[in-house]
């Protein structure tokens, strides 16, 4: 028997208590169950049921711990969760690290069973209403594609299941299918999805033709990359390479078929988003924009303010009547300064990888360069980024007296006491600050990107209502100028990256090659970052040893006053004050990062594979 929602003890308690010895009670049904067979002859209820599936996006990527710091973006600031586990290349099936539940074995398989029992009692529908019968089954086959599609990016092949199991079922147990299969079944009902949701108006967090569309770019684009076209991986990897050898190559990737056929697929699958109408915000500029522009677009993009349903095509939203994690995106990530939680920082990394304004890349080695670090770089940095004298929103009430300009302190600064006689002087969002020093950034930077700038919106008390992006239109852009560039295609390539770059207010790039190749990688790295799109590419490009695997680095930051300059107040100002940045590993105590290449494909856990003695372990594990 299966119920929409489980009555709680403390209701039958209650229950029984009014009841007392009425012989009746036992007839009557209970008030907050639905028996399964009703919730089909009613089309409420059966909507309600496939509403109910979307729980399995949980709160998107804005969840305390973020994918990001799984990567070369950003390193979480409180050890001991999990993802040491992960990024030291320490997971092993009984203990795979920290794992999110809209990635976890169990629970997507939990919601594909409720997707398959969708489809079964919709196929034979007990209520008359074609129309909803044909979206709730779109929905559903749209889900089920993207529980498999989870699934498939973090572990490669698995079971697949198009039925629900029931309770007389012989054997429960299932070998994993191909690769090539799991794509083929996925696309399949993207496909399937996209023709029943064909005219659908767009509403906030369902399923639409567009959103279909866009899985089945993504699923296409990572289907034609480097790991999972098995000669192409065992060449670069051995342990992939004896992994194949002992019969299981049909488990990571395509045995047969050509490459070209598959980037064939996928840019043809990209560019049916691109031409959906009313999509693609500020993406016909013939110029680039300024980088006040810049900055701008790109902020509008992640707050969804100004481009909405222009940019998003499937996005999970909250709303302040109903507190969740999902719109606290301030207190876990903002600065210490703000009595926020510092949690996934950007690294030096990630940092270093934004251009300068002329295209040019960010050096280090270059003095001018290496004495003002966030001056001339790529808007999009100053948009997703708070660094050391960055502009901020007032600060609370206790610490807005110690920084009146509100700007983000991220150094160690000189100035001058109340006797006259310069002292050291920690920024407040250093962990060393006198507000909250234990939550301050290791990086010397804090997360800008999804947190809302509103003043109002007081972080660390009040939930934001900023939408995660599950799919935007840019990814499909960025999806079909991969393709062509891997198909030859160069001109199309670079004619659609320039439109993304002339948003950001970046000029055209004319590379060629492998350097047209390394200029779009970087750019879809900056222009996802914090999406959950690094782990996935640096893993499927087979890049991870030099990227996930490289030493997580910060910046540390000192100002001493010029001469004759006397502060008594701090703030950011290069005419009192002389700024030097150097830049350092993180402590070896906090992190160790290492890649091994076993992390290619997450372990399936040990009480998993107990359960199901058909499934064969990824390789390393």
């Amino acid at each position: 028997m299966n119920k929409i929602k489980v009555i709680s003890f403390s209701v039958i308690i209650a229950l029984f208590t009014v009841s007392g010895c009425n012989d009746d009670f036992v007839n009557t049904k209970p008030l907050t169950e639905v028996l399964s067979e009703e919730v089909w002859r009613d089309p409420g209820l059966a909507d309600a049921f496939v509403t109910e599936i979307y729980g399995g996006l949980g709160n998107g990527g804005f969840d305390e711990q973020m994918l990001a710091s799984l990567t070369d973006e950003a390193i979480f600031t409180h050890p001991g969760r999990g993802i040491n586990t992960i990024t030291e290349s320490r997971s092993n099936p009984a203990d795979p690290g920290w794992i999110n539940n809209t990635i976890a074995w169990g629970n997507m398989y939990a919601r594909i069973r409720a997707c398959n029992l969708a489809l079964k009692n919709l196929e034979t529908p007990q209520f008359n209403d074609e129309a909803l019968v044909a979206r709730l089954k779109g929905e559903a086959l749209f889900m089920r594609a993207y529980f498999y599609h989870q699934l498939v990016r973090y572990y490669g092949a698995v079971p697949l299941v198009s039925t629900s199991y029931e309770l007389d079922q012989p054997d429960y147990s299932i070998a994993r299918n191909t690769f090539e299969e799991c794509v083929n079944f996925i696309v399949a009902d993207a496909d399937a999805a996209a023709a029943l949701l064909e005219g659908r108006t767009m509403v906030s967090g369902r399923a639409t033709k567009a959103a279909a569309l866009a899985l089945k770019s993504r699923i296409l684009l990572y289907a034609a990359s480097d790991l999972h076209d098995v000669p192409t991986a065992t060449a670069k990897s051995t342990l992939l390479a004896d992994f194949a050898s002992a019969g299981n190559a049909a488990l990571l990737g395509y045995t047969s078929g050509t490459r070209m056929e598959r980037w064939q697929k996928a840019q043809a699958a990209a560019k049916a988003v691109l031409d959906l109408p009313g999509f693609g915000y500020a993406l016909g500029l013939a110029a680039p924009a300024t980088p006040a522009e810049g900055t701008n677009n790109y902020m509008n993009i992640s707050l969804a303010r100004n481009s909405g349903e222009n940019e998003l095509i499937f996005a999970r939203y909250f709303i302040n009547s109903k507190p969740e994690n999902g719109g606290r995106q301030g207190l876990f990530n903002g600065p210490n300064g703000y009595h926020n939680w510092a949690g996934n920082a950007p690294i030096q990394n990630l940092v270093d990888d934004y251009e300068m304004m002329d295209g040019t890349r960010f050096d280090w080695n270059n003095p001018a360069q290496a004495a003002a670090p966030y001056n001339n770089r790529d808007p999009r940095l100053a948009a997703t980024i708070l660094y050391d004298g960055a502009t901020w929103k007032p600060r609370p009430a206790d610490v807005a007296a110690k920084d009146p300009a509100n700007q983000i302190q991220t150094g160690q600064y000189e100035i001058i006491d109340n006797t006259g006689a310069k002292r050291a002087y920690f920024g407040l969002d250093t962990r060393q600050s006198s507000v909250e020093d234990w939550n301050g950034t290791r990086t010397g930077y804090y997360t800008r990107k999804f947190i809302d700038p509103n003043p109002a919106v007081v972080d660390q008390n009040t939930w934001q209502q900023i939408p995660w992006p599950v799919f935007r239109y840019t990814e499909a852009v960025l999806n079909y100028v991969e393709a062509s560039i891997e198909l030859g295609q160069e001109n199309e390539a670079r004619t659609w990256l320039n439109k993304i770059r002339f948003r950001a207010g970046m000029p055209a790039v004319v590379d060629a090659g492998d350097a047209l190749r390394q200029r779009y990688r970087n750019e879809r790295r900056v222009e996802m970052v914090y999406e959950e799109q690094r782990y996935h590419d640096a893993r499927r490009w087979m890049i991870a040893s030099e990227t996930l695997g490289k030493k997580a680095r910060r910046i540390n930051i000192t100002a001493t006053l010029l001469p004759g300059k006397d502060v008594k107040l701090y703030k950011y100002d290069p005419t009192s004050y002389l700024y030097k940045y150097e830049v350092f590993d993180i402590d070896p105590g906090i992190e160790n990062r290492l890649w091994l290449d076993k992390m290619y494909f997450l372990p399936i856990h040990r009480d998993e594979m107990n359960r199901n003695s058909k499934l064969v372990q990824n390789p390393g594990f």
